[in-house]
C-alpha cells in the first residue's frame, strides 16, 4: 500500500535544497529509505509531499512506504512499527542497502525539513 502523502509536491523547489539533494544523489544507490506515516496524520500531510519531491529530485528509487494506523490506545500499528520502535510519525529511516545498518533517522518534526535533517546525518 502506498502513502498518498508521499506523492511528490509539484511546487517543491529543489534549487532551494541543493546541498541536501546532492547528498542524497551521492548515496542514492547505497541506501534504502523507509517511511512510516499515515494519510490521516496532519504532520505527515504537511511534511511528506516535500520529502517525496526531494527523493524524486535526488533520484532515490529505493523508498519503502509503511502505512501506519492509530490503535484505540493511541499507539501506532503497521508493518515494521515494533521492529523500528515507531512511536511518532512521520518517521523516516535511511539504511545501508548492503548491511541494513541505520544511517539516519527523522522522527516527527525538526527545525529543518526532513530532507535537510537526514542529509546532515548522512554527510557526517
Amino acid at each position: 500500500m502506498e502513502l498518498e502523502t508521499l506523492r511528490p509536491n509539484p511546487a517543491w523547489d529543489a534549487d532551494s535544497y541543493e546541498e541536501a539533494v546532492a547528498t542524497f544523489e551521492a548515496v542514492s544507490d547505497d541506501i534504502v529509505v523507509k517511511v512510516w506515516g499515515g494519510d490521516w496524520c496532519v504532520d505527515c500531510r504537511s511534511q511528506l509531499p516535500d520529502f517525496g519531491a526531494a527523493m524524486e529530485a535526488a533520484g532515490v528509487e529505493a523508498v519503502e512506504h509503511h502505512p501506519v494506523e492509530k490503535a484505540d490506545d493511541g499507539s501506532k500499528v503497521g508493518p515494521g512499527v515494533g521492529a523500528y520502535d515507531i512511536e511518532l510519525i512521520p518517521t523516516v529511516v535511511a539504511e545501508d542497502v548492503t548491511s541494513g545498518a541505520e544511517r539516519a533517522r527523522f522522527v516527527e518534526d525538526a527545525d529543518v525539513p526532513i530532507v535537510v535533517h537526514l542529509a546532515e546525518q548522512l554527510s557526517e
